[in-house]
């Protein structure tokens, strides 16, 4: 197989999971801004997601969150999902939104209200049961304030120990995937800060536990490709959520603030083996002024023309430059890679896969936003929060 075949056939086996809200209306901290079509329930936004996947053929699965995508058939939802071409992927846990929580959840002082956050998350793996998903995805908002507010240690045993119970809960081939954020929306103290504070978790729940990577979620100037390399050398990189920040967490499409960075992390990706092992490549964006459908769709093809220039980094050459130190030349190496237009290569990959070479032009021209809008009148718009 040549090299050129051997990056196609790669690409052809790429999955995206896109997430259930980014679907419906989103917005800042000042404003959510509403767009007629958007879908009034979970059933909808996998109409939606469908037709992401039909343009891109890379976003097969669909992540939900609950309470957000709660409905009373998770079976029917998931058949709903099948009907249409996809599939149910991550649950994700909401332990934020609740007023008992304003202290925190799985680490609250409180053992009523921790008792309270264990029990919607093992609710979630019930949802995995019932949809078929692999992966329960939690991100935590618990931390303090100020100095002096509650016992750092303590809120990491109680963080302990909630994980251990739902840990347990978890069935044959399912997942804990574990994220981690600098700040927000604590100001002194984060339960899960960083990666380090999430692995060591995950390293002492076991195998099943692994810990996701938000792209945003971390302080300036971090070398995030470092992490990705060093949690794949541990074999505990679960996933990404893939965004982009140009100040803190702004939930941007992918790629949109530094493509060269998601390109040098993608590399990591493939040369530690994460692109043909385990790991979840999946979007957590918040698309609060642009169409939804064409913006995931375009972050989907973002993060395939990233990882076409990865699989195109000559690796023989690198290795040779970097065993002799040649600095000039192993930079340029990975530069070559970076710097080649990729999208004649995936064109062709849509083309011999039966995919229309251009995925937005084709699904602008499809007639679905038009449709949507027509016939999603009335009910309640899903959005974010609801």
């Amino acid at each position: 197989m040549t090299e050129l075949a051997a990056v196609k056939a790669a690409l052809k086996t790429q999955a995206v999971e896109t997430p259930s809200w980014a679907y419906g209306n989103s917005g800042t901290r000042f404003k959510v801004f509403a767009q007629p079509g958007v879908p009034r329930d979970p059933f909808e936004k996998l109409d939606d997601a469908a037709k992401v996947h039909e343009f891109t053929g890379a976003a097969p699965t669909v992540a939900l969150h609950i309470p957000w995508d709660r409905v009373e058939d998770y079976a029917a939802l998931a058949a709903h999902a099948e009907q249409r071409g996809v599939r149910i992927g991550a649950i994700n846990s909401n332990t934020f939104q609740d007023d008992d929580y304003k202290l925190g959840s799985i680490c609250h002082p409180d053992a009523a209200v921790r008792r309270k956050a264990v029990d919607h998350l093992l609710e979630c793996v019930d949802i995995m049961d019932a949809t078929g998903s692999r992966d329960l995805k939690l991100w935590f908002a618990d931390g303090t304030n100020y100095p002096g507010q509650d016992d750092i240690r303590s809120r990491q045993d109680r963080l302990a120990e909630g994980l251990a119970e739902v840990y347990e809960r978890l069935g044959e081939g399912q997942r804990m995937l574990l994220e981690y954020k600098l700040f927000e929306p604590a100001f002194y103290s984060t339960d899960v800060p960083d990666w380090g504070t999430a692995y060591a978790h995950c390293l002492k729940l076991g195998e099943k536990a692994q810990v996701v990577v938000d792209t945003g979620h971390h302080a300036p100037g971090t070398n995030i490709e470092f992490i990705v390399a060093t949690l794949l050398r541990e074999g505990k990189l679960g996933g990404f959520d893939f965004n982009s920040r140009f100040y803190a967490d702004d939930d941007l499409m992918v790629g949109a603030a530094d493509p060269f960075q998601l390109f040098r992390i993608m590399y990591e990706v493939v040369r530690g083996g994460g692109f043909t092992s385990d790991v979840a490549f999946m979007l957590d964006q918040c698309h609060n002024i642009e169409a939804k459908i064409p913006a995931i769709i375009r972050s989907v093809m973002n993060v395939q023309e990233a990882t076409a220039k990865a699989l195109l980094v000559d690796g023989s050459a690198l290795a040779a430059a970097q065993g002799s130190g040649d600095v000039l030349e192993a930079n340029a190496v990975l530069m070559d890679a970076y710097n080649t237009d990729v999208r004649p290569i995936l064109r062709e990959v849509r083309e011999e896969s039966g995919l229309d070479p251009e995925p937005m032009k084709a699904y602008r021209s499809c007639g679905w936003a038009e449709k949507v809008v027509a016939e999603r009148v009335g009910g309640q718009q899903a959005g974010w929060g609801a």
